[in-house]
């Protein structure tokens, strides 16, 4: 007997992009994001601009979520929606939207974790991509958090270590601003980054016990530099953008990397996944390919389009709690704050 396709659209609205989503099962049957380049004027995103830009996408993103997907509203199982951490402006606009959409066509509501659903995308199904097994080490890595996670089962998840201070994808952004690159700067860094000397410039990478992060005292250290630098010389960064790129860059994943070994070491867990924003820069990747031949690592690098903030992610986790009836009340509430 077949069994009855199960279709979740998730609805992702936690910082500037408003996506929509639909799952048939495991399966994507679509994935729209509406971003706002607004924020780039301001050199980041300015949370009373991003809710209000929600307000004008959600319900066109959701609609063309619906109709890319080949399906009517009326089939749709349940909405899941990011409950937080985020803006809290920005999630307000995905959680009312979601309720009212559930509460109208009389379908569960499912609240789900942005930053388990950063995790949870590995388990999106598509042709030749490998699902990390239990148990496993997730690094999440964006603009606001820098995590290592140990992931037992699908929602039995332990935080190993997170950043004390800035998030790496701030480290990212925060340097550009400083070298004068438009925000957000990581992918220019990335790009200048595969041009340049990696080793052309040394800063001090912070000691931080354990598994935790620090990045606020790199951000500082670069910016002295920089400073330094161009006092000595005015076109200093002009002259040396790609160096100074790839110098950064080298540091960053450093630091990365040295706290996944440790975390290996730690845990005897060699299966490493990554997810979140930064997770799209090529130096990540390819280090943690070398990993493999290096350390005898099994490793798991999403696919682009779920890297950044988008709903398919938040689907699947849809999805997976759907199986086991995990339902929200209508009077859950969005969080700004929300652990794993």
């Amino acid at each position: 007997m077949k069994k009855e396709n199960i279709y979740i659209l998730g609805i992702e609205s936690s910082c500037d992009d408003t996506s929509a989503a639909v799952l048939c099962n495991d399966r994507i049957l679509s994935n729209v994001v509406a971003d706002q380049k607004i924020h780039a004027e301001y050199g980041g995103v300015v949370p009373e601009l991003a809710s209000r830009a929600h307000q004008q996408n959600i319900v066109p993103v959701v609609h063309q979520a619906i109709e890319k997907a080949g399906i009517k509203k009326e089939q749709l199982s349940a909405i899941a929606f990011t409950r937080g951490p985020g803006l809290m402006g920005s999630l307000l606009v995905g959680t009312s939207f979601a309720k009212s959409l559930a509460y109208g066509l009389n379908i569960p509501l499912i609240d789900v974790n942005h930053m388990q659903a950063h995790i949870l995308a590995h388990f999106i199904d598509e042709d030749n991509h490998k699902k990390p097994p239990f148990p496993f080490l997730a690094m999440t890595i964006s603009g606001g958090h820098t995590q290592i996670v140990k992931v037992s089962s699908h929602f039995k998840m332990e935080v190993l270590g997170e950043t004390i201070d800035d998030a790496v994808g701030e480290a990212y952004d925060k340097s550009g601003k400083v070298l004068g690159l438009g925000y957000p700067a990581g992918p220019e860094i990335d790009r200048r980054a595969q041009l340049g000397n990696p080793k052309a410039y040394q800063f001090t990478k912070p000691k931080v016990e354990g598994l935790n992060f620090s990045f606020s005292g790199l951000k500082t250290a670069i910016l002295y530099f920089v400073q330094r630098e161009v006092k000595a010389n005015p076109n200093f960064i002009e002259e040396n953008l790609n160096d100074i790129c790839a110098s950064i860059q080298y540091t960053i994943i450093g630091i990365l990397m040295a706290k996944l070994k440790l975390a290996v070491k730690q845990t005897a867990i060699k299966h490493i996944a990554i997810g979140g924003g930064v997770s799209a820069n090529s130096g990540i990747r390819k280090a943690l390919k070398e990993s493999e031949q290096k350390f005898g690592w099994a490793t798991y690098v999403p696919k682009f389009e779920y890297t950044t903030d988008n709903a398919a992610m938040i689907a699947i986790v849809g999805y997976l709690k759907y199986l086991e009836k995990d339902f929200s009340d209508f009077d859950v509430m969005a969080t700004a704050r929300l652990k794993i």
